[in-house]
């Protein structure tokens, strides 16, 4: 049975409508029929399914609609077609401020984002001490989160998202953030994860961690689905040849 499965799944942004400008100035345009909306389609016909224990990589340059489809998959977005079904709980860092007080302090945020994943107090207070030290924040636990590096949140953010054993896991370019040796750290972390069964998504611009990590891999391409599967390595070199002008889409 399918954890994660995706079926003919697009999503289309308008540019222009009256709640991005705001209502009076949509009443203004309207009346001086100077009201225009444009439609930008950041995904279109995405299919795929992934088992437990699954980890897809997903690749492409900027702009192919990867973190847009993470949104969808999270349950942050609604697809504008097609259907996206998910079995069991969901940790999702896409963005590495998000959920977070700049104003609260490191210990303040964790439970904050915690509470926001769905875990009781009791569950945090048993896996605190773990987090921030897997995040190596244990000496800046009452500082301001507003004064970390962004190196610093990105540890925060992986450790609190990784470390309270979600059915999926979805990271967006979280991996990539930091130093050599927490990159090392939060690998084999992500290993660790997959062999206790959960279903991970993530999305890199380095292939070499998509190939090192992966068992499955997608690529995209200006909103569309190039390729899907599990020859990993196969696929990643042809994105490479893409990216070196060597074959054209």
């Amino acid at each position: 049975m399918a954890v994660i499965e995706l079926n003919n799944v697009s999503i289309r942004y308008k540019v222009g409508d009256f709640k991005a400008i705001g209502l009076k100035e949509y009443v203004i345009r309207k009346i001086k029929r100077n009201y225009h909306v444009q439609e930008f389609w950041a995904d279109r016909h995405i299919t795929f399914s992934l088992e437990k224990g699954d980890m897809l990589g997903i690749i492409g340059a900027n702009g192919a609609g990867k973190s847009t489809l993470l949104k969808a998959i999270a349950g942050i977005m609604t697809p504008t077609e097609g259907s996206v079904q998910c079995q069991g709980s969901i940790a999702a860092l896409l963005e590495l401020a998000s959920g977070f007080d700049g104003e609260l302090t490191i210990r303040e945020n964790t439970y904050l984002r915690g509470a926001m994943l769905g875990y009781t107090r009791k569950f945090m207070n048993e896996r605190y001490e773990e987090i921030v030290s897997f995040a190596e924040l244990a000496d800046f636990q009452d500082r301001p989160f507003k004064q970390l590096s962004s190196g610093m949140k990105s540890r925060l953010a992986f450790s609190i998202a990784s470390l309270v054993d979600p059915d999926i896991l979805i990271l967006d370019e979280v991996l990539s953030v930091g130093d050599g040796a927490f990159r090392k750290r939060s690998e084999k972390k992500m290993m660790e994860i997959i062999r206790g069964g959960a279903t991970t998504i993530l999305v890199s611009h380095s292939l070499e961690q998509v190939q090192n990590m992966c068992n499955k891999v997608l690529w995209l391409h200006k909103g569309r689905q190039v390729e899907f599967g599990d020859r990993v390595d196969d696929v990643c070199v042809r994105y490479q040849d893409f990216l070196d002008n060597k074959i054209q889409l």
